[in-house]
């Protein structure tokens, strides 16, 4: 089993920045595709970005793209998501997620049915 714990959330004004942290425990082993999810009040689950954990490559939604960074440390099991210009619309609940599978791990298409583990959540609050 996999044990994904989020960390850094918090309360900022919009032109801030935050970084999550999100760490990793138990059968890490070929955990390939990772990355974060979020939900704000009343709307769907959406990706945020995923990292395939072989190479660094990332794949960014187009609404945080430019201005959010996925990154890695495979020596501490640990996966980051700094958040630099934060908008109030990216409030929201942020989710840590993994699997072993790499289909379409970089693309739109792996959507949150194809991630098996998942973190309990860390709340990101951005005021205007």
């Amino acid at each position: 089993q996999v044990q994904l714990v989020e960390s850094g959330g918090g309360s900022v004004q919009a032109g801030g920045s935050l970084r999550l942290s999100c760490q990793a425990s138990g059968d890490t082993y070929s955990l390939h595709c990772m990355g974060w999810f979020r939900q704000a009040p009343g709307k769907e689950r959406e990706g945020v970005g995923t990292i395939y954990t072989g190479t660094g490559s990332t794949y960014y939604a187009d609404s945080v793209q430019g201005r959010f960074t996925i990154s890695q440390d495979n020596a501490k099991n640990t996966l980051y998501l700094q958040m630099n210009s934060l908008k109030p619309e990216d409030t929201a609940m942020y989710y840590c997620v993994a699997d072993r599978t790499i289909f379409q791990c970089l693309t739109p298409k792996r959507s949150e049915r194809d991630f098996n583990y998942w973190g309990q959540g860390t709340q990101v609050t951005v005021s205007s």
